[in-house]
């Protein structure tokens, strides 16, 4: 099967497009015959080796971590799902024909195998983010970052818990963010005056997905630094904040969770873009620019 890889670290030339032999489903996994794949921001930091520390690479390495496809092998132990389903996941090396998953869902039948493809990561990371925050039912919420596939997906899961959400995001996602039931307001000076401005009484959670140096404007807004969680900044913890790392959570229940609202229509992640397997690269310099709506996506 043809697979995109990595022999070293480095930009995104160090990427191609190889012949590999396709991977098999363990106990507990399935084998997908990849539709389209998700890019995500761990994946190009990873290539450029800024993870080395955390997420060490085995040289030649597979890249990828969220797709969507059909069904083609069932590992020993799997009831929920059969050969012949349309399903979307994470796993691992899913810039490829085959991929093996390892937590997953059913794709909602409205939904497009591209549109699937971006819901993994950005599903489970904000719904992980909210349950850190508690976030609920009345509350005010901060997302700083709230335009890309995590934002966009905080927003809407927020919303559909019944808090009220201040989105951040630049001067051309203002809108966007509006479209999602957030009130918009941009970054950079004046941010913590803008939001006291927005919310009167006070804010009670803030979640940072941009990791843009305003840790201290979300713990003076919330007055709590238990009430700020960040997965972009790892300083959080110096300001008595907290990272949220999602490692070793199983991501099945979101998975499952984002599907179902995703089916009735209260959850929708916008394809930006689109890319071929050839254009890896390509789709990892898009997604690092860090200015994208929604999702990037690789088609197979």
């Amino acid at each position: 099967m043809k697979a995109v890889r990595f022999a070293r670290y480095g930009g995104p030339e160090v990427l191609e497009l190889s012949e590999v032999g396709a991977p098999h489903a363990a106990a507990g996994q399935i084998r997908i015959r990849v539709r389209a794949a998700g890019v995500n921001g761990l994946e190009w930091k990873a290539r450029q080796g800024l993870l080395r520390d955390h997420v060490p690479v085995r040289f030649p390495a597979g890249v990828g971590g969220d797709a969507a496809g059909i069904v083609d092998e069932v590992g020993a132990g799997v009831a929920d799902v059969a050969a012949g389903d349309a399903v979307f996941g994470s796993g691992r090396a899913t810039y490829a024909e085959y991929a093996v998953l390892t937590s997953w869902a059913r794709k909602p039948d409205q939904v497009t195998f591209a549109e699937a493809a971006g819901f993994a990561t950005p599903f489970e990371t904000a719904l992980r983010l909210l349950d850190d925050a508690e976030v609920g039912a009345g509350h005010t919420v901060v997302v700083n970052g709230a335009s890309g596939g995590v934002g966009s997906a905080a927003v809407q899961f927020a919303r559909e818990r019944g808090a009220r959400v201040i989105g951040v995001a630049g001067p051309s996602n203002q809108d966007y963010l509006a479209e999602l039931g957030a009130v918009p307001t941009t970054y950079g000076p004046g941010l913590a005056d803008r939001i006291r401005a927005l919310a009167p009484d006070g804010v009670d959670a803030a979640l940072d997905i941009a990791g843009s140096g305003v840790l201290p404007d979300l713990i003076a807004l919330t007055g709590d630094p238990a009430a700020v969680v960040s997965i972009a900044d790892f300083t959080a913890p110096e300001h008595g904040a907290r990272v949220s790392i999602g490692f070793d959570r199983d991501r099945a229940p979101a998975l499952r969770e984002g599907a179902r609202l995703a089916a009735a229509g209260h959850v929708t992640l916008p394809v930006t873009r689109t890319f071929p397997l050839t254009e890896a690269g390509a789709a990892q310099s898009a997604c690092a620019t860090g200015h994208v709506r929604g999702r990037i996506v690789v088609t197979v």
